[in-house]
């Protein structure tokens, strides 16, 4: 099957989700001047409450449009939860945590041989500071460059075009726009009877910041925040125990991946009590003890810990917004409710990210503002949730982008796999990283691909040729015909789609 002509798909990304109703309110014509003004007071085309991965990018696009543009964040850091106690910070630590392990376990399989190999855990977490605020500072040089005026508070609307900002030095001003963007992300969501004190039990920023190696930790929830957390702290000695009410681990990742997936982290010597309900907790001692029990009920059991991680999810941020004073409108689950556009029920504010459904990922915060903006701007925008990837970052790496093996199965769509494991591949195999698989779903008819699914090292990287295919409708065959360099672990993508449409070379 021929890839998708570049102009069919110019075509349809200027006119899917356009909205065609009369009541969007979004034809306004906007002077495209350059000036802005110093003070967040004066009237803006774009307010953006919220400086994390959607609102500062959503802010820099606006401003790239031609828009004058406020941007509110209350942190005083710009880059959100994501850049200051999230995705970079954690990243540094795996990464950190990582080479220690490979120093002290696989170097000398390497022919590389150390005496000693130590924990520094001070100079580890003192890395991790500085690759946050040299991002954080970057930001806001990207805002100076595009003229983007910040302020640094708390932000409420006080009517769809006005918000009142009590800034962190303390003083109130009164930002107006014509458009409003709420990017005010997402908190952690806690669990009935546990208090979270950042010291004994901790949220994943406190997990961020320990100044001690726990002896024992055990991770509430086993999902992507849990895994990647339990990760560090296990290779840097910790005895880890992830504690999950569901059957599974990451119950979103394609099984046949999600069971090899297991495999692996218990061989790190990560234990999993699945299936398993917390009803208790006792911080007053020393360390923690945690009552659990199973989740259909059942006998109770005692688990002991240093620290106790709770990593049970997140939930949508907007405490403080007055959103009920203007009549915004959210769901049970207290996630803004939009439409196409990223526009609210209440005319002029908007909101992306984390506060609305759909995936609580960067990423996709940083689409939802790139294309609420654009259509601010009178242009066109777009963002499928269907194909936005995701990643674990744990070791090896699990990475995927479309339609999982039992998604299918439940939509009743016709499909053929293709797979293909690294230890069949050259590159895997020669620098011994050959743990892991790659996994190709496509449609039966026509082998369109519908889903990737990567275990291996960098999968995270790997998986961008999936979602640049997934995103143009191409087919297993056009992976396939793909000319790849060898050797490279993306060989393993080009042998999965071999396999997917008629059979790999070098299995």
């Amino acid at each position: 099957m021929a890839m998708a002509s570049l102009a069919r798909r110019k075509a349809y990304f200027l006119t899917r989700n356009i909205s065609k109703s009369p009541t969007d309110a979004l034809r306004f014509s906007f002077s495209l001047t350059r000036g802005f003004a110093s003070s967040g007071s004066d009237e803006n085309d774009v307010v953006i409450i919220g400086g994390g991965p959607g609102g500062y990018v959503a802010a820099i696009k606006a401003a790239q449009l031609g828009l004058k543009t406020t941007c509110i964040e209350k942190r005083g850091a710009l880059g959100g939860t994501c850049l200051n106690v999230g995705c970079i910070p954690s990243k540094a630590l795996l990464h950190s945590s990582h080479m220690y392990h490979e120093a002290k376990h696989v170097f000398a399989s390497h022919g590389v041989k150390v005496s000693s190999v130590e924990v520094d855990l001070p100079a580890m977490l003192a890395q991790k500071d500085t690759a946050v605020k040299n991002l954080t500072r970057g930001i806001e040089g990207l805002f100076k460059k595009n003229k983007v005026n910040y302020v640094k508070g708390y932000g409420k609307f006080l009517s769809p075009s006005e918000v009142s900002v009590e800034t962190i030095d303390g003083e109130n001003t009164v930002v107006k726009g014509k458009h409003i963007i709420v990017a005010t992300g997402s908190d952690v969501k806690s669990l009935p009877g546990i208090t979270i004190d950042e010291k004994k039990i901790v949220s994943s920023t406190g997990a961020l910041s320990l100044t001690e190696i726990p002896k024992k930790l055990i991770v509430i929830g086993a999902g992507y925040i849990g895994l990647e957390m339990g990760s560090v702290w296990g290779r840097l000695g910790s005895e880890v125990t992830v504690v999950e009410f569901a059957s599974d681990i990451v119950p979103s990742m394609d099984g046949e991946i999600r069971k090899q997936f297991q495999r692996t982290l218990e061989k790190q010597k990560m234990k999993f009590m699945l299936k398993t309900k917390v009803v208790g907790v006792d911080s007053s001692g020393d360390g923690v003890k945690l009552i659990v029990e199973p989740a259909e009920g059942g006998n109770q059991t005692t688990l002991e810990a240093d620290v106790v991680l709770v990593s049970a999810g997140r939930t949508p941020f907007t405490s403080g917004l007055d959103l009920e004073k203007i009549g915004v409108e959210t769901d049970k689950g207290g996630r803004i409710l939009v439409n196409e556009r990223f526009l609210t029920n209440v005319s002029g504010v908007y909101a992306i990210g984390d506060v609305i459904p759909g995936p609580m990922l960067a990423h996709k915060a940083e689409e939802d503002g790139v294309a609420c903006v654009e259509f601010i701007a009178g242009k066109h925008g777009h963002v499928d949730y269907d194909k936005v990837p995701g990643v674990v970052y744990t070791y090896p790496e699990v990475a995927s982008v479309g339609k999982t093996e039992e998604q299918l199965k439940k939509d009743g769509v016709s499909y053929r796999v293709g797979k293909f494991p690294f230890m069949a591949n050259s590159r895997a195999k020669a620098i011994d990283t050959a743990e892991g698989m790659v996994k190709i779903l496509a449609d039966k008819d026509t082998d369109k691909i519908l889903g990737v699914h990567i275990m291996s090292a960098n999968a995270g990287e790997l998986i961008h040729e999936a979602v640049l295919a997934i995103n143009y409708d191409a087919s297993s065959e056009d992976i396939a015909r793909v000319c790849h360099a060898h050797p490279t672990l993306s060989e393993a993508i080009k042998e999965a789609a071999m396999a997917t449409y008629d059979k790999p070379i070098h299995m």
